[in-house]
């Protein structure tokens, strides 16, 4: 095994040594506060050291990796069919492996201060930080997995173990009553699409004999076979990514604490459904439909997500429904055959939506509500944070020239290509379909960009706190270390070292599909770029307009009748209880009814009948004399009887 693959191997390694090794830590009881000071300290050093060592493993990575590497080793053959323990590296998984280490350790670092103590309490500590810790580093290691395996039993692995992780953690704070809910939610959605994703493996790898992914991709599997593992594997993507029509799981989860949400919407679960994707895009480009199926889906979500941000009060909900849109930029990219401008543009929004969430709680630290309807005015006292958020908003609506500006730009200049000039393996329809709804998104991500930020730093201060202020450095630190990549890493785009490696690679293995695109730069100077900014500055002036008639009043008002329709997200989450949810409780309680009275009625009625009879047996057997001796009479009768009838007929 050559250095770099070792290093790949050891990625997703060091987390999980420190998560398993925090499992030993001994439960800290409630008011045992020595006992819980110590367990938290080694809990923080656990998932801090983890963080920062996958960190400087993916750094290293990246820096010592001049081309792909592969290794692996057989461990299970069941007939033929075999499963691998190895890595697969080039230089996409290197950036984003980064990607993922960095948020991490922000968010292990910033969870320090943020969870200190307990939630609603004033006096006590959080005493189920340490689990909390160990559930984040537990998490990382789950990603890593995803974004290193070699093969895609390993991959699977790693998706599921972010499952549980996310469940978890959503549900930390247990005594809010909507916490376990959203939870449950989450994990049962993805559910859902996570069966067809593991069938689709199962077909995959059936098909080539094999679940290495180098296998996968190198084997000629039929058009059938190919087309129905694709579909089942967008299942998947659509569950995890939080894509239509299993995307209601996501804002849900804004119950969990705000470092988790920064965790989930960064780089993490929710961008494994695209870097999957991505990581298998040779067969999604034979298959045109599932890239049509992929491109109305990333279309709808956009649009969706996008609407249903501009008329939300909660300010962690706002966030998670733009994540529910950015991803839609992402699919879309994919869905035009374009892995490399989706890639750019999930690293970009790792870094400006970690560092939006991170911000949200500082202000949520500070004025002790999520409602933007009770903020307001914090741009005097809380300057970092105002200075920071704006980065943050200004890369989610694309402002020149941070760094969603350029990769956004990305996304549409290869809807456009698919659109005008058939590039990509996607249909033309799909590019248009694509494009027209990224364009639409821009204006209207701008539009609730704009309402987020005047809503929470300007005007009259509507805070229930005297003085809100900064936050403290262990929660401002991370924050402006990832206001950084986000202005600046779309730079990053333009032909150099970071596009290189963001392209995909061309393979040893002569049959594996290489990149549809030649190698350059990711960033395209268009005069189309200047539509885009055009619709920018609509959906921001909209938005800065209706602020500027009526300081006091909410920009969404604008919206009118459909305010109420948008904040539900178009009735999706009822349309899915009232189709799903409650035919499958109607289900579950009559098959509840079909055992209580029919299965086990039969069972409980067969045991009565039987004591009954024995009972009936027993008390005769009990009876008197005379009774005993009547009955023995009637009985010999009764047999004379039958012999006598028996004789005449014979």
């Amino acid at each position: 095994m050559s250095t770099t693959t070792l290093l790949g191997a050891l990625l997703p390694a060091v987390p999980l040594v420190a998560g398993l090794v925090g499992l030993l830590l001994p439960p800290s009881p409630r008011g045992a506060s020595t006992e819980q000071d110590t367990a938290r300290r080694v809990a923080i050093g656990l998932g801090v050291a983890g963080a920062a060592g996958a960190l400087a493993l993916a750094v290293a990575l990246l820096v010592t990796l001049d081309g792909p590497a592969e290794a692996s080793t057989t461990w299970i053959d069941l007939g033929g069919l075999t499963v691998t323990l190895g890595v697969r590296l080039d230089g996409a998984a290197a950036l984003v492996a980064v990607a993922v280490a960095a948020v991490a350790l922000a968010v292990q670092v910033y969870s320090t201060g943020y969870l200190k103590r307990g939630p609603h309490d004033d006096v006590d500590v959080d005493h189920r930080y340490p689990p909390y810790a160990v559930q984040i580093s537990l998490f990382t290691a789950a990603m890593l997995l995803v974004v290193v395996s070699g093969d895609l039993i390993l991959l699977l692995v790693g998706w599921e173990v972010m499952g549980l992780c996310s469940y978890l953690l959503i549900a930390h704070d247990r005594r809010l009553p909507e916490a376990p809910a959203a939870a449950m939610k989450a994990f049962l959605v993805t559910r859902v699409g996570d069966v067809g994703f593991l069938l689709g493996i199962a077909l995959l790898g059936v098909s080539a004999g094999s679940f290495r992914i180098a296998d996968v991709l190198a084997h000629d599997h039929g058009a059938a076979t190919l087309t129905a593992a694709c579909l089942l594997l967008l299942a998947g993507v659509a569950g995890k990514s939080a894509q239509f029509p299993l995307h209601t799981w996501l804002p849900d989860a804004m119950a969990g604490p705000t470092p988790i949400s920064a965790l989930i919407h960064a780089a993490t679960m929710v961008a494994a459904g695209v870097y999957a994707v991505s990581r298998l895009f040779p067969l999604f480009a034979a298959t045109p439909v599932a890239l049509a199926v992929l491109g109305v889906m990333a279309s709808v979500t956009l649009l969706l997500g996008a609407l249903a941000a501009t008329a939300q009060d909660d300010i962690k909900r706002v966030l998670a429904w733009s994540t529910v849109s950015q991803i839609g930029y992402m699919t879309g990219a994919l869905a035009v055959g374009s892995p490399p401008a989706a890639l750019f543009h999930l690293l970009t929004h790792a870094a400006f939506k970690a560092l939006l969430f991170l911000a949200a709680g500082a202000v949520i630290h500070a004025v002790g509500t999520t409602l933007m309807s009770r903020m307001g005015g914090l741009r005097h006292t809380m300057p970092v944070t105002f200075w920071c958020t704006l980065i943050g908003l200004g890369a989610l609506a694309g402002v020149p020239p941070l760094s969603g500006f350029w990769s956004k730009e990305g996304v549409l200049a290869a809807a456009e290509g698919a659109a005008l000039h058939g590039d990509g393996p996607a249909p033309a329809w799909v590019g248009w379909l694509v494009w027209l709804a990224g364009l639409v998104g821009v204006a209207v991500t701008a539009w609730y960009a704009t309402r987020l930020l005047l809503r929470t730093f300007f005007g009259a201060t509507r805070t229930p706190l005297a003085h809100p202020h900064d936050p403290p450095a262990v929660l401002r630190w991370p924050v402006l270390a990832l206001a950084v990549p986000a202005a600046l890493l779309g730079l990053a785009g333009f032909p150099g070292w970071f596009s290189t490696h963001l392209q995909r690679t061309r393979w040893a293995d002569p049959e594996a599909l290489s990149d549809l695109r030649p190698l350059g730069g990711l960033i395209h100077l268009t005069p189309t770029m200047l539509l885009p900014l055009a619709l920018l500055l609509v959906g921001a002036g909209l938005a800065w307009a209706g602020w500027r008639r009526d300081a006091t009043a909410d920009p969404a008002v604008a919206l009118g009748p459909l305010r109420p329709v948008f904040a539900r997200a178009f009735r999706l989450d009822d349309v899915q209880h009232t189709l799903v949810v409650r035919p499958t409780t109607a289900f579950g309680r009559a098959a509840r009814v079909a055992d209580e009275r029919v299965v086990d009625g039969a069972v409980l009625g067969t045991g009565r009948a039987a004591r009954a009879l024995g009972g009936g047996l027993g008390s005769l057997h009990r009876a008197a004399l005379p009774r005993a001796a009547a009955a023995v009479l009637a009985g010999a009768l009764l047999i004379g009887l039958a012999a006598a009838l028996i004789g005449g007929a014979a």
